[in-house]
């Protein structure tokens, strides 16, 4: 462990620009970074994207679609075209401010502190709700392959381990964060490529089913099936929070970020045609393990159940190591202006310390008590709120690229890309309000009490910054 000044001096360096000297007894490279510090280039930061965006819920889309016949593919084309264009706005924005913190920092810059907090606060939520959301979707498939006969122990201490696995490689430094990344995204992709491409050469249209099969409008069965897909793109942000660990970031988070979201897209449309094309209809609509019967049906057999256990655990345990990062760094650049505690300032080996230990304990604590209580109604809830909560910063930052265009500053802009910049920042801006939609009233409805807790500790840390500077409060 680094002291946890030198942490926070070598990070103030790396923000500015500058090129830290490491502490003593630390092997540094020929750019003078700490070996344990060394940023991730391209290849690391669209394994990020691409990691946070796939996690388990590629082994669940086809059958929970599928009632909705054919056309849900068309909900497919349209996601992704927004989610592109919120990457390429992501990566505009990170061209502007290359800094960690991605939404906050757009936020913040555009339209002042309290933005900035609540792009901070919903973001921080989401990413540890979403944390013991996808442990438990974990323990799930560790189930298959260890049966845990129901106990609610053996559950827990499983749940537990997923998450704090993970951890334990963020924890260990950039580089070994990195390196769990990249693996476990190529080990994840092995599998699902199987599905995705080798069934298209087993596919057969009888499978298919009605192009329309819930009966609705076709608008309404596009609508009713992008509902169910949108979480599913939510880390589309991932390379620009993080964009402070990212090797020339101006450069690398907009490739990575759009390189990652087109990639991820693609596997999610080319395993979902492959499904329906392998297993019939009405056997996909009642399925739990889509992927599994797809294997199955393709090579005869029952061994794709367990291998796609073994897919799943990969997957999940990516978007963890992943998602583990993406919680501590919105926190670790929102306290450096003084909007979360100090404590998020604390950084060893290139990661936030703290904010990684915070998030992980959080979600702890919910898995926990989702297992004691038995009160799945209460997280399922909780985790269709973190649909809406993610797409705040998305609507923050792309607010804020709008008015970066309208408001003349334009510095970074080139006159032929302004027309461009402006109908993707206003297509991204609506992409996002469709999310909003998307979640549904009740998940709504518990996101803005979610955002109205925030502005408590807004007001207390706001209070707390004025003082510190020496500004004293306006009278009543």
């Amino acid at each position: 462990m680094h002291d946890t000044g030198t942490s926070l001096q070598v990070s103030a360096k790396l923000d500015q620009g500058e090129a830290p000297q490491p502490p003593s007894g630390d092997t540094q490279n020929a750019r003078g970074e700490s070996r344990h510090t060394r940023r991730f280039g391209l290849p690391i930061a669209t394994a990020l994207v691409m990691g946070n965006i796939i996690g388990g819920g590629i082994f669940l889309l086809p059958a929970s679609v599928a009632p909705y016949g054919t056309i849900s593919l068309l909900a497919f084309g349209v996601l992704t075209v927004g989610a592109i264009a919120l990457a390429l706005v992501f990566g505009r924005l990170a061209h502007r401010h290359p800094k960690t913190g991605g939404p906050y920092v757009y936020a913040r810059e555009a339209f002042g502190d309290f933005a900035g907090f609540l792009a901070a606060w919903s973001y921080w939520i989401t990413a540890w709700v979403s944390n013991a959301a996808l442990a438990v979707a974990a323990v799930g498939y560790l189930d298959v392959l260890f049966p845990l006969n129901g106990s609610t122990l053996w559950t827990i201490v499983a749940a537990l381990a997923c998450q704090w696995l993970p951890a334990l490689s963020n924890l260990a430094g950039t580089r070994w964060f990195g390196a769990v990344q990249l693996v476990s995204t190529i080990l994840k992709f092995a599998p699902l490529l199987l599905v995705a491409i080798g069934g298209l050469f087993f596919f057969d249209a009888d499978n298919l089913g009605p192009f329309q099969a819930s009966g609705d409008s076709a608008l309404g069965a596009v609508s009713a099936s992008a509902a169910i897909l949108l979480f599913s793109y939510i880390g589309v942000e991932s390379a620009s929070v993080s964009a402070g660990e990212v090797r020339d970031p101006q450069r690398n988070v907009g490739r990575a970020t759009v390189l990652g979201t087109t990639l991820a897209a693609l596997l999610y449309l080319l395993c979902t045609v492959a499904v329906f094309g392998t297993v019939a209809h009405g056997k996909l609509v009642d399925s739990d393990a889509p992927l599994s019967d797809a294997v199955n049906a393709m090579f005869g057999g029952t061994w794709g159940g367990t291998a796609v256990a073994i897919a799943a655990i990969v997957s999940i345990v990516g978007a963890l190591n992943g998602w583990t990062l993406l919680s501590a760094q919105t926190p670790y650049a929102a306290a450096k202006d003084g909007l979360f505690p100090a404590a998020f300032t604390r950084r060893s080996r290139g990661i936030p310390t703290f904010g990684v230990v915070v998030a992980v304990a959080l979600a702890s604590l919910l898995t926990v008590y989702n297992y004691t209580f038995g009160s799945a109604g209460v997280f399922e809830t909780l985790v269709l709120v973190t649909t809406f909560t993610a797409t705040v910063p998305y609507l923050l930052a792309t607010a804020a690229q709008i008015y970066f265009l309208l408001s003349g500053r334009r510095d970074r802009v080139r006159p032929a890309r302004l027309v461009r910049d402006m109908v993707l920042a206003f297509a991204a801006f609506g992409f996002s309000m469709w999310l909003v939609g998307g979640a549904g009233y009740a998940a709504v409805y518990q996101g803005v009490l979610f955002l109205f807790a925030g502005v408590l500790v807004y007001a207390c840390m706001a209070a707390r910054k004025k003082r510190a500077a020496g500004t004293p409060a306006p009278r009543a």
